[in-house]
C-alpha cells in the first residue's frame, strides 16, 4: 500500500507538466484553427483578391462571405450606364439584410476607355455610387480575371454586355446570371434578391 502511494507521488508532477505541456500546445493552435475555420467559411467562388477602384489596394473578396453578392462588369459610356443608379439603391436597400452589389468596370466592349481615378470620380460624381468598385478588369475570354472566369464556369456564361450580373447565395453553392437588359429594381431581380437574403448566414 505504502508503495502504491509512493509510485503514484512519484509520477504526478510528470503528469502534471504533461497536462500543462498539452494545454499550451492547445492554446499556440487555437488561433491556426480558428483561422482554418474561418477561410473554410468563404465559399470557393469569393477566394479572390482584386484591387479597389479608388487606390488600386488589394482586397480578399471573402471579406463578403456569408452576404449575397451581386457582381456586375460595368462601363462608363452604355445605354445601361444608368443601371449605377439602380445598383447602387439596391445596395442600399439591402445592406442592412446582408447584400452587397461589386462592380468591375471593364473595357471588353469597348465603353469603358477611362482609368481607374477617372472611372472612380465618374461614379461617384455622376451616380453617387458608394458600393464597392474595383480596378478595371478583363470579364470575358482568356484574359478574363479568376473571378469572371470562375462565375462564367459555374454559369456556363460569360458577359454578353456590359451589366451583366451574377447573383451569389450567401453559402456561395447557388450562382446565377442576369443579362444586361435585367434592371437591378426590375420585379424578376428583386423576387431572386428576397429569396436570397431570407436564407440566414451560414
Amino acid at each position: 500500500m505504502i508503495q502504491h502511494m509512493k509510485y503514484t507521488h512519484t509520477r504526478t508532477p510528470g503528469f502534471f507538466f504533461a497536462w500543462l505541456s498539452a494545454l499550451f500546445v492547445l492554446a499556440l493552435c487555437q488561433p491556426v484553427l480558428a483561422q482554418n475555420n474561418k477561410a473554410a467559411a468563404c465559399p470557393a467562388v469569393l477566394q479572390h483578391t482584386v484591387e479597389r477602384l479608388q487606390d488600386e489596394k488589394p482586397q480578399n473578396l471573402c471579406q463578403y462571405a456569408g452576404k449575397v453578392v451581386v457582381v456586375v462588369n460595368t462601363a462608363s459610356f452604355c445605354g445601361f450606364t444608368p443601371q449605377y443608379k439602380s445598383l447602387e439603391e439596391l445596395h442600399a436597400r439591402y445592406k442592412d439584410k446582408g447584400l452587397v452589389v461589386l462592380g468591375f468596370p471593364s473595357n471588353d466592349f469597348s465603353q469603358e476607355p477611362e482609368n481607374n481615378k477617372k472611372i472612380a470620380d465618374f461614379c461617384e460624381n455622376t451616380y453617387g455610387v458608394k458600393f464597392p468598385m474595383f480596378s478595371k478588369t478583363a470579364v470575358r475570354g482568356s484574359d478574363a480575371s479568376p473571378l469572371f472566369k470562375q462565375l462564367t464556369q459555374i454559369t456556363e456564361t460569360a458577359p454578353k454586355w456590359n451589366f451583366y450580373k451574377y447573383m451569389i447565395s450567401r453559402d456561395g453553392k447557388t450562382v446565377q446570371s442576369f443579362n444586361s437588359t435585367t434592371d437591378p429594381l426590375s420585379k424578376t431581380f428583386l423576387a431572386e434578391v428576397d429569396k436570397l437574403v431570407a436564407v440566414p448566414s451560414p
